[in-house]
C-alpha cells in the first residue's frame, strides 16, 4: 500500500502542482475524519480512500475525482456534513462525495425489488456526473481485492452482485482492465475452489506452450521489421473467469479453450496499423482465417472500443492452434483497457477519448429515459439488464449511416434505434433490398430499410424477439397507452349502451353529479371512470345506477340485456377466450374480468358455465360484420398413418385461403394419429367449407373442431 508521499509524487506525472497539493490536502481531512476508525481487515480505515484514489490514477482520472475518491466515506462515516466539505473542497467534488456516499447502500442481498431501486439510484447519479460511477467502480475493487477479511456469506453476496451489476456496467463504459479484474475476483470469491483448481491448469498450460508463444512472437516482429514498421508486441492472457464462464456456458473442456495463441501488437497511428494487418496476412507459413476479420477502428464498438482484430492459422506444421491478434494504436490500447476514464486525462485533445465518453453519456441518457418509461423498478433492471450485452452487429441505413446493435437485433431493434417514432410506426422491412421478417436477425454489413405508416401500432408479439432494451421498453410503453385507450373506447360503448337501456345519452347526465360520482369514487376525470369499465373494474349499470337522477335509490335496477356488437377491432381490451376459441356466426357471451376488460366466450362453453355464475359480470354479444378480419380456431383430426397425409391435409387447407398457425402429430398407436391443428379463418362460414374439403380427403376418419 503506498504512502500519501508516494502516491502524490506519481501524480506529478500528469497533474500540476496546485492540484496534487489538492489532493494531499483531501488526504489530510479524510485521515483525520477517520481518526480511529479500523477496517475489518485491521489496517486503519483511510487505507481505504487512499487505495481507492490510487486506482483511479492508474486510469488518469482527473484531481476532483481523486479528492472525491479521498473523501468517499466521510459523509457516510463521520460527523462532517455536506456544508462543511463544501467550504473545504467546493461544490463539485461535494457533488461527487454525496453522489458516491448515495450508493453506499447497494446492498443487494436477497430481494431483487432492493436490487432493482437501488439500480434506479446509480442511473441517476451516473446522469448528474459520470465520475460518481468511476469512483463508485474503484471503490467496489478496492473492496474486492481485501474481501477475504468478510464472513464466507457476505463475500458470497457481494462477490454476486459484482458479477451482476458493476463489472458489466464496467464493460459498458469500456474500463476492461477493471471489468477483467472485478470478473477473476469475484470468480474466486464465489468458487474459491473452482477458481484455485483452474489457475493451477492455466499456470500448467502456459508452462507447455512457453516455448511455441516465443516462436510466433519472434515470426511477428521479423515480420513487421521486415517492412519496417514499429510495433509492440506482447502475448495475451485469458482471464480465469473468461476460461471458467465459457467452460460452463459452451460445455467445452479445458484444453480446448486455452488451446489458442493470442497477441496484441500497438503501434504509433492508425495508418500502420492497417499496414501491419497487411504484412502478418501475407506472414510465411501463416494464412488468415476466412471471416474472422473485424475492423473495429473504422467502426468502433457502442463503448468506443477501437483495433483490428484477425486470426492466423499456421500451414504445413502440423500445428492447427489458432492465433488471434489485435492491431491498435497506443491510445487505443488506452482507451480499450480504461475507457471514459481516459477521457479526462486527454481532454478535448484526443478525439477517440471525447468519442467514447459521449458514448458514455448517450447510454445514460438512454437508461433515463427507459427508467421514465418503466412502470416500476424491476421492469427497469431488466431492461438494462438486456442492454449489457457484450457482442455486437453493425449494420448500415439506406443513407449509409452505420449503427450498432447487440447480436441477435431484428429490423424491429433497428427501428427504434433510428428514432422511437419509426419503431411504433413501422409495418414492414427490407433487409439487403428484400423483404424479409421483422422477427430476422441481422447481421454485420445487412442494409436495412424500414417501411412505415401512421395508422401501425406496436404489437406485443414483438416482444418475443427484440434484443434491446431500448425497444422492448418502448413496445411496453406503447402497449400499456394502447391498452388504456382501448380500455376508455370499450367503457364508452359499454356506458352508453347501459344509458340507453333507460332511455338516457351520455350529454343527459348531470355533471354535478358526474362530478360528485368521480370525487367520490376517486377518479380523477371522466376517462379514467371509462377506462375502468372498460378493463372491468366497475360495472357500467351500477355506474348508470349512481348518475340517473331520474331513478330514486330505492329502484331495482336491472343491467340491460341488449346485446353489444364485436366488430373484431376492439383492441386489447377485448380478447378471445383460448378454451373454445369463438369466431363470427358463433352464439357469444362475453365475461367482465376486472382489471383486464372483456374475454369473449362461446355461449356453450364448459367454462363459462364456471366462471359465469355472477351473472352481474356477463355480458351478452353479437357479431357485427367483420369483413375480411382472421380468427383463430382448433381442429381436431384423427386419421390413418400413412405417408404424405400432413402434407396432403396442410395443402387442402391452403386452398380454402386459411393460414395454419401450427400443427401436432401424436400417434395414437401403429395405426392411428391424432392432428390438433390450429389455423385462422374468417368465420363460420369460411370454416365450414374448410371442414367440409378436409373430411373428403383420404385417410381422414374424424375431425371435430375444439
Amino acid at each position: 500500500m503506498p504512502t500519501i508521499d508516494a502516491f502524490t509524487k506519481r501524480l506529478q506525472a500528469y497533474l500540476s502542482e496546485s492540484q496534487v497539493q489538492q489532493v494531499r490536502r483531501a488526504y489530510y481531512y479524510a485521515e483525520q475524519a477517520h481518526d480511529g476508525q479500523m477496517r475489518k481487515s485491521g489496517e486503519p480505515y483511510v487505507s481505504h480512500p487512499l487505495a481507492v484514489a490510487n486506482i483511479l490514477s492508474t486510469m488518469h482520472m482527473d484531481h476532483q475525482s481523486l479528492m472525491a475518491a479521498m473523501l468517499h466515506d466521510v459523509l457516510e462515516d463521520t460527523e462532517v456534513g455536506k456544508a462543511a466539505m463544501q467550504e473545504q473542497f467546493g461544490q463539485t467534488v461535494t457533488n461527487l462525495v454525496d453522489g458516491v456516499s448515495k450508493l453506499t447502500h447497494l446492498e443487494f442481498k436477497t430481494r431483487a425489488e432492493s436490487q432493482a431501486h437501488n439500480f434506479q439510484k446509480m442511473a441517476i447519479a451516473m446522469a448528474k456526473d459520470i465520475r460518481v460511477i468511476i469512483i463508485k467502480l474503484a471503490d467496489r475493487l478496492h473492496n474486492m481485492r481485501t474481501i477475504g477479511a468478510m464472513r464466507p456469506d457476505s463475500r458470497r453476496r457481494i462477490a454476486r452482485e459484482t458479477t451482476d451489476i458493476y463489472a458489466p456496467i464496467a464493460g459498458r463504459l469500456g474500463m476492461h482492465d477493471l471489468k477483467v479484474e472485478l470478473e477473476d475476483l469475484a470468480f474466486a470469491a464465489y468458487h474459491p475452489m473452482r477458481h484455485k483448481y483452474i489457475a493451477r491448469a492455466v499456470e500448467a498450460a502456459r508452462g507447455e506452450r512457453k516455448v511455441l508463444m516465443e516462436q510466433v512472437k519472434e515470426s511477428l516482429q521479423h515480420c513487421i521489421e521486415q517492412v519496417q514498421l514499429q510495433g509492440e508486441i506482447s502475448g495475451r492472457q485469458k482471464h480465469l473467469a473468461s476460461i471458467y464462464n465459457k467452460m460452463h456456458e459452451k460445455n467445452k473442456p479445458f484444453r480446448e479453450i486455452m488451446d489458442v495463441f493470442a497477441f496484441r501488437i500497438v503501434t504509433d497511428k492508425v495508418d500502420t496499423c492497417y499496414r501491419i494487418l497487411g504484412a502478418v496476412h501475407h506472414l510465411n507459413m501463416y494464412r488468415p482465417v476466412p471471416g474472422r476479420f473485424k475492423d473495429y477502428i473504422a467502426i468502433p464498438k457502442s463503448n468506443g472500443y477501437q483495433s483490428l482484430h484477425t486470426t492466423l492459422y499456421r500451414i504445413g506444421s502440423g500445428m492447427h492452434t489458432p492465433i488471434e491478434i489485435q492491431i491498435r494504436t497506443k491510445d487505443m490500447d488506452d482507451i480499450a483497457n480504461h475507457g471514459i476514464a481516459e477521457h479526462w486525462f486527454y481532454k478535448n485533445n484526443n478525439s477517440r477519448a471525447q468519442g467514447a465518453h459521449n458514448r458514455a453519456q448517450q447510454w445514460i441518457k438512454e437508461l433515463l429515459e427507459m427508467q421514465k418509461r418503466s412502470g416500476n423498478a424491476m421492469e427497469f433492471i431488466n431492461h438494462v439488464k438486456h442492454d449489457l450485452f457484450p457482442d455486437e452487429v453493425y449494420v448500415f441505413t439506406p443513407k449509409g449511416t452505420v449503427l450498432a446493435l447487440p447480436a441477435g437485433a431484428t429490423p424491429v431493434d433497428f427501428a427504434y434505434a433510428v428514432h422511437t417514432d419509426v419503431g411504433n410506426s413501422c409495418i414492414s422491412c427490407k433487409v439487403n433490398r428484400r423483404l424479409a421478417p421483422l422477427s430476422h436477425p441481422l447481421e454485420s454489413g445487412d442494409t436495412v430499410e424500414i417501411v412505415t405508416t401512421q395508422s401501425a401500432k406496436p404489437n406485443v408479439h414483438w416482444l418475443s424477439f427484440v434484443a434491446t432494451a431500448k425497444a422492448s421498453s418502448n413496445i411496453r410503453h406503447a402497449l400499456k397507452n394502447q391498452a388504456a385507450d382501448d380500455a376508455i373506447k370499450l367503457g364508452r360503448r359499454l356506458l352508453t349502451q347501459e344509458l340507453s337501456s333507460v332511455k338516457l345519452h351520455m350529454d343527459d347526465v348531470d355533471p354535478r353529479r358526474l362530478n360528485s360520482y368521480l370525487k367520490h369514487n376517486k377518479l380523477k376525470d371522466m376517462d379514467h371512470l371509462l377506462a375502468n369499465i372498460g378493463q372491468g373494474r366497475q360495472l357500467a349499470y351500477l355506474v348508470v345506477h349512481a348518475l340517473n337522477t331520474e331513478q330514486s335509490s330505492s329502484d331495482e335496477h336491472e343491467p340491460n340485456m341488449g346485446p353489444m356488437q364485436i366488430h373484431g377491432t376492439e383492441g386489447l381490451m377485448v380478447k378471445y377466450s383460448k378454451c373454445c376459441r369463438p369466431i363470427p356466426g358463433d352464439s357469444i357471451i362475453g365475461h367482465v374480468n376486472a382489471g383486464h376488460g372483456i374475454v369473449i366466450h362461446r355461449t356453450f362453453c364448459n367454462n363459462i358455465k364456471d366462471i359465469g355464475k355472477d351473472k352481474t359480470k356477463l355480458l351478452p354479444l353479437v357479431w357485427a360484420d367483420t369483413g375480411d378480419l382472421e380468427f383463430d380456431v382448433s381442429l381436431d383430426i384423427e386419421v390413418t398413418a400413412s405417408r404424405g397425409i400432413i402434407a396432403t391435409i396442410a395443402a387442402s387447407v391452403s386452398q380454402e385461403d386459411a393460414n395454419i398457425e401450427k400443427i401436432d402429430v401424436h400417434e395414437k398407436d401403429a395405426r392411428l394419429s391424432e392432428v390438433h391443428l390450429n389455423l385462422s379463418v374468417h368465420n363460420r362460414v369460411h370454416l365450414a367449407q374448410i371442414i367440409k374439403t378436409v373430411r373428403t380427403l383420404p385417410g381422414v376418419i374424424r375431425l371435430n373442431r375444439r
